[in-house]
């Protein structure tokens, strides 16, 4: 289980949502490259960059600084965010992305999510905005009648191996993740995990670590890494520790 830091990217700014409501936005870097340079010296092993205004509006909208952080840094970065297309998913592939990150196209167009998956294979992550079991969209602002277990059934049958978890009513908060949701999920969907929301202590990825669930290969972290309640190089040890 490795911990992949959070770099989201509003108008050029690296933010931090609470909840996903995007009225509720705190500034924490006007410069994103070195803030994922940052992440990358104190020992990130992977970044993850959504772009949020491409999220909301449908479409790439930070593409330019997607394509200076992947130049400057030396470790894979997974983007999302507005990839609605398949240019549009080349265009993420081609600018440096070592995974393209697919949420609401893949939600709404499973034959695009097929061809993608067909063309890139394990480039090609999804992203679950969850909430109460169902899939939001559309920047998580969009409900779905689509059941998040149902879902993932499908897109592993189309040759997905990893999906982002994101609990929405936990992103931002520092309340832990849901871990319940989390282990339920797991039982009726064998696949691979990168959990995200919520996030609040050391203590978290201890128990996410102590599941020992091998379908839990990352960890997505964001205000707790920008509000120091976690240090990254501590937690890099704790979920890289052999059981």
């Amino acid at each position: 289980m490795i911990v992949i830091p959070a770099v989201d990217i509003r108008d050029g700014k690296v933010v931090r949502l609470f909840r996903g409501d995007f009225s509720k936005e705190t500034v924490y870097s006007n410069d994103p490259v070195k803030t994922a340079l940052k992440w990358q010296s104190e020992g990130a092993k992977r970044l993850h960059v959504v772009d949020l205004d491409g999220a909301l509006e449908g479409k790439l909208k930070n593409l330019n600084w997607v394509r200076k952080i992947t130049a400057s840094v030396d470790i894979p970065v997974e983007v999302g965010g507005g990839i609605r297309t398949d240019s549009e998913l080349r265009t993420i592939v081609n600018a440096g992305a070592s995974y393209a990150i697919l949420g609401t196209k893949a939600c709404e167009d499973e034959e695009f999510l097929k061809k993608a998956v067909d063309r890139y294979g394990e480039k090609i992550m999804v992203s679950l905005d969850i909430r109460d079991g169902y899939l939001q969209t559309k920047g998580w602002v969009n409900p779905t009648d689509i059941k998040a277990v149902d879902f993932a059934e499908r897109i592993k049958k189309i040759g997905v191996k990893t999906v982002e978890y994101t609990d929405i009513s936990r992103d931002g908060t520092l309340q832990g993740p849901g871990f319940e949701n989390i282990l339920k999920f797991l039982k009726e969907v064998e696949i691979d995990m990168i959990v995200s929301g919520g996030i609040s202590s050391i203590a978290d990825l201890r128990i996410l670590k102590e599941y020992d669930r091998k379908e839990i290969i990352g960890v997505i972290v964001g205000r707790a890494l920008y509000d120091s309640k976690i240090i990254l190089k501590e937690a890099n040890r704790v979920c890289s520790q052999k059981e």
